[in-house]
């Protein structure tokens, strides 16, 4: 059995991928620093797969928390979520994203390196390509300057996993995500944000919830047919089930270059407002919505090609967008409910 360290594995795509790890017999090992997560989600994974994965809550960037605990565990491979990601707020925060962003990834890879440790995915980000000038976009295309701190985040940390792959014969992929939503089917997983949500559908659910008095759509001027912003949605289990194709390329020996690269979208492109239409639509309610201003970093619109990811991980996404959004929408019904119960509890 197989040993996989995922970081960030209590986040939103980390534990979906946990449980798809879990379910194709890997055992699993979790960091987490829990900041924009809850220790909750360890139990909602062992209620789907009946195994509790291996947990440590330790922080990335403190060097020497990563040289301990490699100090006392040996892994098979990486899988390397734990990011900040929000396009927005990285605009703001600069330093936090660079320091988080990339010196944890450098800390990860100097571990790889020292222990002869080998298998790094590496959750990367359709961002790279930032507005690219073919739509769909292919792993041919460009890569260009960063639209966002995010996005450049990303750049370089492809560039420097590309750099050690080489220097070092490590062997490593990134996965160039689209756009993750929805929620596992058991809906005892799903999209948890702390605060105020950065991205489109949980800001959707909570608006429709009544905990958000509406939802901003930022802009509607752009060259699309409809003037919102499109990007590629797909649903996170899917997501979740392209890491472990990957996984296996790199177990397996099957990869081409110690570096490799794959877009992993739906190949379908939807706009800000079908999003709204089709979410109001699967789960026959009404949005508040306003026409905002446009966002600082933001493209006009972003979807994949993905016949490379297709043939070359054997991987192809199963799930629809109604799927994602309905989930999505039980999802949230379901933190409403946990939370009322809470508050029933404390009275």
């Amino acid at each position: 059995m197989k040993k996989i360290l995922v970081t960030g594995g209590l986040g939103f795509i980390g534990a979906h991928t946990v449980v798809e790890l879990q379910n194709e017999g890997f055992e699993v090992v979790i960091i987490d620093n829990l900041s924009n997560t809850s220790i909750e989600v360890l139990t909602s994974i062992a209620d789907i797969t009946g195994i509790t994965p291996d947990f440590h809550q330790i922080d990335l960037r403190n060097k020497g928390d990563v040289q301990e605990f490699f100090s006392n565990n040996t892994v098979d491979g990486i899988i390397h979520f734990a990011a900040f990601k929000a396009v927005g707020e990285s605009m703001h925060k600069p330093l936090d994203y660079y320091e988080n962003n990339l010196g944890t990834l450098v800390y990860l890879l100097q571990e790889m390196r020292d222990r002869k440790l080998d298998n790094f995915i590496f959750s990367s980000s359709c961002t790279v390509y930032g507005q690219a000038d073919e739509l769909p976009i292919t792993e041919k295309a460009p890569v260009k300057t960063a639209e966002s701190i995010y996005g450049n985040t990303k750049q370089i940390g492809e560039e420097i996993l590309k750099d050690a792959s080489n220097a070092y014969n490590l062997n490593t992929i990134a996965l160039r995500y689209f756009n993750p939503i929805g929620a596992h089917d058991s809906i005892k997983i799903g999209e948890l944000p702390l605060g105020v949500p950065q991205n489109l559908i949980p800001f959707i659910t909570q608006t429709a919830a009544g905990i958000r008095k509406e939802l901003s759509v930022f802009g509607d001027d752009y060259d699309t047919p409809d003037g919102t912003a499109v990007r590629d949605y797909i649903h996170v289990v899917d997501l979740a089930k392209a890491h472990i194709a990957a996984l296996k390329r790199l177990i397996y020996k099957n990869n081409k270059a110690s570096f490799e690269f794959f877009n992993v979208g739906t190949g379908t492109g939807s706009s800000v407002l079908e999003i709204i239409n089709t979410f109001e639509k699967v789960n026959d309610l009404k949005l508040n919505y306003k026409i905002v201003a446009r966002r600082a970093g933001d493209i006009t619109a972003a979807y994949a090609d993905t016949t490379i990811a297709n043939k070359e991980l054997g991987w192809k996404t199963e799930k629809s967008l109604e799927e994602a959004l309905e989930s999505a929408w039980k999802w949230q019904q379901k933190q409403q409910l946990k939370q009322q119960q809470q508050q029933q509890q404390q009275q």
